[in-house]
């Protein structure tokens, strides 16, 4: 029998005390009343005004009751689905989950190496993959894709992730019509919009602009899924020293006040609206201009912005798994390894663009296949150790004694499989072992998996009646455009 024993069942970790956390929030409320944020949607701004917020042309000043009104209001968890309604990924305390990222421009070929424009075929192929891979929970489109029709290329990519993935799947849009569009599709495939806000397998991602504003587009697509009761990703980019102030206290106070003004926003429009925000924080080098992706301040940010989004109390949304690296190479592999654990450890809920390279520019399946591995090895660190009698193994060390080994002990064979993780990868093999079998490189063993799994996996099919009625909706959406730009 024993007292007051306090066992650790995961690794433990924080950046921000109760203490700063507190003043970060108050430093938060602050700006939000004195500073506001400049809103450019009609209807936000009558339902700023009509619920007390300062309004003066764009200008909203909101007070803290009402920010604090809407943080209590909101879900304190989401939950996602996968496309047979299966409850998959639970955004609540912190619980991690890893998928790709959107919007790149560009791809790196996986079967010519080559760097070049993305293809509705991408996302396709980053769907089947990500279908198979054990240790991504979600996918998102890795691309923003050229092939189709222009302003509809969102539509396009969820059209593709829903053909060959049943995992949740997180997207972007152009617009509310593009939402409209999307909700449509995968209102179809759950057999209406009713089943698909019971079991939400989609989430639409919106971003107000750093700094302090949030544009009609931003507003409008947060405005229309809050009506709709579906889960939004509403998060900000800001950039210490470009966009948001250098020191790193003041970037989590811009950002987080965009946060809250858009969650004041969707409460308003529909309390109890699931909302999930957190930001893509990080900062700008000055030497070069550019957006880090893989910077030390990148990942303690996101480390601190999770647990000011966990202080309010809300689903947070992270990032891991990408690079700043132009190719999968050693950068590559220390910078997602970092993010990956960092994520973990801050309990980030929803954590996306694994297989980023370049700092968003291009998409990669071997970095996603790479980033699989990592998250299992992270898996297991964060599982900690287990203490107890059995697992002190006493008796065991008593009975082999000074001298002897563990290899034939009942214990050994019991337990070695669960207390250690065996790599799918990375390999441990003896030198002449390796050379024997080829030589392969890290590289080249991913480049292998991604070819096998495109070649070999086959996705759950949707019916081809669901299929006919998304490819209606699609076809619609396609006539609406090419209308337009006729006028």
């Amino acid at each position: 029998m024993r007292s007051n024993y306090v066992a650790n069942q995961s690794l433990q970790f924080r950046v921000l005390s109760d203490q700063q956390l507190q003043d970060l929030q108050f430093g938060t409320l602050e700006v939000l009343e004195s500073v506001g944020v400049n809103v450019f949607n009609a209807e936000a701004l009558e339902l700023y005004k009509k619920a007390g917020a300062y309004v003066e042309g764009n200008r909203v000043r909101i007070p803290t009751r009402l920010v604090e009104w809407a943080i209590r209001t909101a879900p304190s968890r989401v939950v996602l689905c996968d496309r047979n309604g299966q409850r998959k990924m639970f955004l609540e305390g912190n619980n991690s989950y890893y998928g790709p990222g959107p919007t790149n421009p560009f791809f790196i070929d996986s079967f010519t190496g080559e760097r070049r424009l993305a293809t509705k075929q991408d996302t396709a192929n980053v769907a089947k993959l990500v279908d198979a891979l054990p240790n991504v929970d979600f996918v998102m489109s890795l691309a923003m894709i050229s092939d189709e029709t222009e302003v509809l290329a969102d539509v396009h990519e969820v059209e593709a992730m829903l053909l060959n993935t049943t995992k949740p799947i997180v997207s972007w849009g152009f617009g509310v019509s593009g939402y409209e569009s999307i909700v449509d599709m995968c209102a179809a495939a759950a057999g209406s919009l009713e089943e698909l806000q019971k079991n939400p397998f989609i989430c639409l991602y919106s971003e107000p602009t750093t700094p302090l504003l949030h544009s009609d587009d931003a507003m409008g697509k947060l405005l229309y899924m809050a009506d709709k009761n579906l889960p939004l990703i509403y998060t900000p980019a800001p950039g210490a020293g470009s966009t948001a102030p250098a020191t790193l206290a003041g970037t989590l106070i811009v950002d987080l006040a965009e946060c809250l003004s858009g969650l004041v926003a969707a409460q308003l429009k529909r309390e109890g609206a699931p909302y999930i925000t957190g930001g893509v924080i990080s900062n700008m080098d000055m030497a070069t201009t550019h957006y880090c992706y893989g910077s030390p301040e990148f990942y303690i940010l996101h480390a601190a912005l999770t647990e000011l989004i966990h202080f309010n109390n809300l689903p947070s949304f992270g990032t891991a798994g990408c690079t700043d690296s132009k190719v999968v190479d050693q950068q590559a592999a220390i910078e997602a390894a970092l993010g990956i654990l960092m994520g973990a450890l801050s309990g980030a809920n929803l954590i996306h663009d694994l297989g980023f390279m370049e700092g968003a520019i291009s998409g990669s399946m071997e970095q996603i296949v790479m980033s699989d591995e990592i998250i299992g090895m992270v898996k297991r660190m964060m599982r900690g150790i287990e203490v107890n009698d059995v697992t002190k193994a006493i008796d065991v060390i008593k009975a082999v004694g000074p001298g002897g080994h563990y290899l034939g002990e009942e214990h050994t064979f019991k337990f070695f499989k669960t207390e250690s993780w065996f790599p799918t990868l990375m390999n441990r093999q003896r030198f002449q072992q390796w050379i024997a079998e080829g030589g392969l490189t890290f590289g080249d063993r991913l480049n292998q998996k991604v070819k096998k799994i495109l070649g070999d996996h086959q996705p759950e099919p949707l019916p081809e009646s669901v299929k006919a009625k998304v490819k209606a909706v699609v076809d619609a959406a396609e006539a609406r455009a090419a209308k337009k730009g006729s006028k």
